[in-house]
């Protein structure tokens, strides 16, 4: 244990921590709105705000490099990955009625369900370790080393997922090939073509 964890209290705050528990409450309230709300391209506009959110905790916790590959890949492409499938799908821009499944209690237990398990997964992993802010942890020596020695089958696994989801955009945005829409004959200039 360091210096700095004997002297510092659990009762006793920094400033990095108040703007790390203000941060945390702001990207949970984009969140909530993010899943709550029935208009989708809000949505979509609510989750970069939770996405940028986890890009300052990342960036409040030294780990500079995490912080700037969230904004890059998360709040640039995926959102705009979002954004471009709504618009190709032809989604409605208002209120949708077809944004609530009716499962919003069950949903509701298993987003709860599944906060209780993470936490208490979190707090007794971390329940001895002092994070020394001092010391940057988001190098990319550090993360390259840990990202492909110990994670790169989640790492290729995650890449097909993306790659996935991209080509279903793309297959979602297509019209139908064999339905090919013929153009429609007025019944009226059809019969004065006749009569001549």
């Amino acid at each position: 244990m360091t210096l700095a964890a004997e002297t510092h209290g659990f009762l006793s705050p920094t400033g990095v921590e108040i703007v790390f528990l203000l941060t945390g409450l702001v990207t949970l309230g984009a969140a909530v709105i993010t899943v709550t709300t029935r208009q989708l391209v809000h949505a979509a506009l609510w989750l970069v705000v939770a996405l940028g959110g986890l890009a300052v905790e990342y960036l409040l916790l030294t780990a500079e490099f995490v912080a700037w590959v969230q904004v890059l890949i998360y709040v640039g492409s995926v959102v705009v990955l979002l954004l471009f499938g709504l618009m190709l799908t032809r989604a409605p821009i208002g209120r949708s009625p077809d944004a609530d499944s009716g499962n919003r209690w069950v949903a509701l237990g298993v987003a709860g369900a599944a906060a209780v398990l993470l936490v208490t997964l979190v707090v007794d992993a971390f329940r001895t370790t002092w994070i020394d802010l001092d010391e940057p942890k988001g190098t990319t020596d550090l993360l390259g080393a840990s990202v492909f020695r110990h994670w790169v089958l989640p790492f290729e696994a995650l890449s097909v997922l993306l790659l996935a989801a991209l080509v279903g955009a793309i297959v979602l945005s297509r019209k139908d090939g064999g339905a090919a829409e013929e153009p429609v004959e007025d019944p009226a200039a059809a019969d004065d073509g006749g009569e001549g």
